[in-house]
């Protein structure tokens, strides 16, 4: 009875948040979407080159901005396993979601700060505002030379 108890109590505490939480190995299929445990997840609130992408450096060199985007994100999720991700609704059959890392690091505002994704507004309400300024002002990533918003690229309104 007693052990009963204590499982309930437990289930009390942890509360529906804690259920819903989606944790695991992430592989990453492009800067914003991942794959935990074959469950989709899109990024909440950013928007990352798209895989095919081609940016321009300071110097107007041609590179895969999508691609450096990705692997960016393999190598930061690399270094702190596993991922937990907390669903905020869903978007083409994916969950749309906030990350971290086990160490605690937000993954969505890592991405915008390191100028691998942007801070997609009409879904973020300006959340990684902060981030973004941060990585203009250093030049970091897409920032650092020339390029076409990914939303455009799609062809989607980006506000």
């Amino acid at each position: 009875m007693n052990a009963a108890i204590l499982f309930a109590c437990v289930v009390a505490i942890a509360g529906p948040a804690s259920a819903a939480e989606i944790a695991g190995r992430a592989s990453v299929v492009d800067g914003d979407t991942i794959d935990i445990a074959g469950q989709r997840i899109r990024f909440d609130g950013i928007d990352a080159p798209e895989s095919r992408q081609v940016c321009r450096t300071s110097s107007g060199e041609a590179y895969w901005c999508g691609r450096t985007s990705a692997y960016a994100l393999d190598e930061f999720l690399a270094q702190s396993r596993p991922t937990f991700c907390i669903p905020k609704g869903k978007s083409y059959d994916r969950v749309v979601a906030v990350c971290r890392r086990a160490d605690g690091a937000d993954v969505n505002s890592w991405m915008v700060r390191n100028g691998h994704a942007v801070d997609w507004i009409k879904y973020s309400k300006g959340r990684y505002a902060e981030e973004q300024r941060e990585a203009i002002v250093s030049r970091r990533g897409v920032w650092s030379g020339k390029f076409q918003m990914p939303c455009e690229v799609r062809g989607s309104r980006c506000r």
